[in-house]
């Protein structure tokens, strides 16, 4: 299951410098705008320190982490919507996100360019967000066009996108976001055909300065407020300092943070919300070759669970035997649960829980 989240963000607020942190891949984070021409893609493992017990109690050779791919476009500008700045094209790189991280300056520092000559996270949120919008209420306007006139020759179905489509762009045109409707199955369905950008949750990443902390950012506290208003989530991060760290090993890592008095990367942090953000839940593969995790939509049937590892093994499907995680750790190990009666047989509709350990049986 690769699930995409987009970076978004006007110019030198941090994008790339977050980008090469998360990914350790090296990105240029010129001081000027338009320098990221082509999206930049990376796949960032995520820690679970689940996965490392459940290996080291079956011994496995192999370990490998749950995963989310991360998409890092150039920063956009008022008028991105019509094509300012390359708009449409950097638009379209993240119309198959899953989630988007919006990226905002919250430090100052002279120098530094900002697009807007002054820093205001505000400000900048409103800019971008506005782009956004425009983005979806152009392409909710096109889809209307192509399908108008087969509703008015009386097809059915036509008529029911025109209504769908009437009230993406009445929301959109009275500053509203898609996400915010109560759609019925068949518009969230049309919603994400097109890939409308407002639909898509959202989590917001503050860039503090170096000397900067939650607590003494007037900037901020401005943008949890707007957050907050808006049912997002916040993280406060040094997109500079992550990038320091993501360059060390691991215990020297461990004793920058020490020095910190920081238990956590802001980059951990991070990682944790995005799951949050896309919905995402872990479940468990465990074997002497290799521990695996693997990430899920929650409420996916054990079927469909299946079907992430191998789609022979869906199609096939027999059982899944399920121990879970809290099980596996207290008695030791699989053989252990087994005897004790903790492994248990689940069908193809069985709800696969967070931390659930699986073997999957199947016949093709």
């Amino acid at each position: 299951m690769a699930l995409h989240c987009g970076i978004i963000g006007l110019p030198n607020v941090g994008k790339s410098s977050l980008f090469n942190a998360l990914t350790k891949i090296s990105i240029a984070a010129e001081n000027y705008p338009f320098c990221t021409i082509e999206p930049n893609v990376g796949v960032v493992p995520l820690a679970d320190e689940r996965l490392d017990k459940l290996a080291a109690l079956a011994a496995s050779a192999q370990i490998i982490p749950a995963k989310v791919h991360f998409v890092d476009i150039a920063g956009l500008v008022s008028g991105a919507a019509d094509g300012e700045g390359l708009g449409n094209k950097f638009l379209a790189h993240i119309r198959e996100a899953d989630g988007l991280i919006h990226v905002l300056r919250c430090f100052d520092d002279d120098n530094i360019v900002h697009v807007a000559g002054k820093v205001d996270p505000l400000v900048d949120a409103q800019a971008v967000e506005l782009e956004l919008a425009l983005a979806d209420l152009a392409t909710a306007a096109r889809a209307r066009e192509k399908v108008i006139r087969l509703a008015r020759s009386g097809d059915k179905q036509a008529v029911k996108r025109v209504e769908v489509l009437d009230r993406l762009i009445e929301c959109l045109d009275q500053g509203g976001v898609v996400g915010g409707l109560n759609l019925e199955e068949e518009g969230a369905a049309l919603v994400k055909e097109l890939g409308l950008l407002t639909a898509k949750p959202m989590l917001y990443c503050a860039n503090l300065g170096d000397e900067d902390t939650p607590q003494t950012s007037g900037h901020y506290a401005a943008l949890s407020q707007h957050a907050q208003a808006a049912g997002a989530g916040v993280v406060a991060i040094k997109a500079r300092l992550e990038a320091e760290l993501s360059e060390l090993d691991e215990q020297e890592q461990a004793e920058m943070l020490a020095a910190l008095g920081m238990n956590e990367t802001g980059l951990q942090r991070l990682a944790k919300e995005v799951y949050r953000l896309l919905g995402l839940e872990t479940f468990f593969t465990v074997g002497p070759k290799e521990a695996r995790a693997w990430e899920f939509r929650a409420g996916i049937d054990a079927a469909s669970a299946a079907g992430i590892i191998h789609t022979d093994m869906q199609r096939g499907f027999i059982r899944a035997e399920t121990i879970s995680y809290e099980d596996y750790v207290a008695l030791g190990g699989e053989n252990a649960c087994r005897g004790a009666g903790k492994l248990r047989l689940e069908g193809r509709d069985y709800v696969v829980q967070d931390g659930d350990v699986l073997h999957f049986r199947f016949n093709v």
